[in-house]
């Protein structure tokens, strides 16, 4: 990749990359578009055996697309991310809040239930909060990609995603993802350089006596909502009750 390439350039390399059907949205003032074909592919994908992905057009995720598979090719890199067993993502999710809970317990004594806190009304995603610039007036340049895979945790195997500070790997990811899917109904749907999201089946989120536990499972799998976000597991517990979108960041 040439140094400083420009927007353009980058869609191109990121449809190269990727080697499916992609459409570029540009910066607008309006993501209505972008949501409705998303949501579409998302009901069409399903029919023709595929699923759709929001992609930030970003140079960054690019470099972290090359670095994932400079040793292979990327249809390597696929196949074997595809062909491979994957793990429980359950156990991994309680594994990492068991390491967490012990580091916390032995480093701070009583920290672990003021990070709980009380399970409050808390805020609600109730759309994807990656979509506009820091502004919050024009969206980012996005590609909505349809990746040829059957199963929504398998979009990890065209999008390698983490394995950097506490980011969990791809392998994990999609662990994850897979337990997530078959107990929620949750997918990935979109993804930056440090920022993924999920969209839920339903606009009422989860169930609430549901809320707590899965919160500390996203606590697991993603500290920086919390301690750089929400401030309180119990906080984030309130706000998934009523979330239809799931947010996760990496500092």
């Amino acid at each position: 990749m040439r140094e400083n390439p420009t927007i353009e350039e980058q869609v191109e390399q990121l449809k190269e990359y990727l080697g499916c059907p992609c459409t570029y949205y540009p910066p607008s003032n309006d993501c209505q578009l972008m949501g409705s074909d998303f949501y579409q592919a998302r009901a069409r994908g399903k029919k023709e055996g595929f699923v759709p992905m929001l992609v930030a057009v970003d140079e960054l995720l690019l470099e972290c697309f090359e670095l994932n598979g400079e040793d292979k090719s990327a249809e390597q890199a696929r196949q074997e991310l595809l062909s491979a067993p994957l793990e429980s993502g359950e156990e991994f999710l309680q594994q990492w809040l068991r390491e967490i809970k012990e580091d916390l317990e032995e480093d701070e004594p009583g920290y672990w239930e003021q990070l709980m806190g009380e399970v409050s009304d808390g805020e609600g995603i109730d759309c994807f909060l990656s979509l506009r610039d820091f502004n919050g007036k024009k969206t980012v340049p996005v590609v909505l990609a349809e990746i040829p895979v059957k199963n929504p945790w398998e979009v990890f195997a065209y999008l390698p995603f983490g394995g950097w500070n506490e980011c969990p790997t791809n392998e994990e990811h999609m662990a994850v993802a897979k337990y997530w899917f078959e107990k929620y109904g949750a997918v990935p749907a979109l993804m930056t350089h440090d920022v993924l999201e999920y969209g839920l089946p339903t606009v009422y989120g989860i169930p609430r006596e549901q809320a707590l536990d899965l919160a500390l499972e996203q606590y697991a799998y993603c500290n920086d909502i919390v301690d750089q976000g929400v401030g309180t597991v119990g906080a984030l517990a309130g706000g998934l009750a009523k979330s239809s979108y799931w947010y996760f960041w990496w500092d």
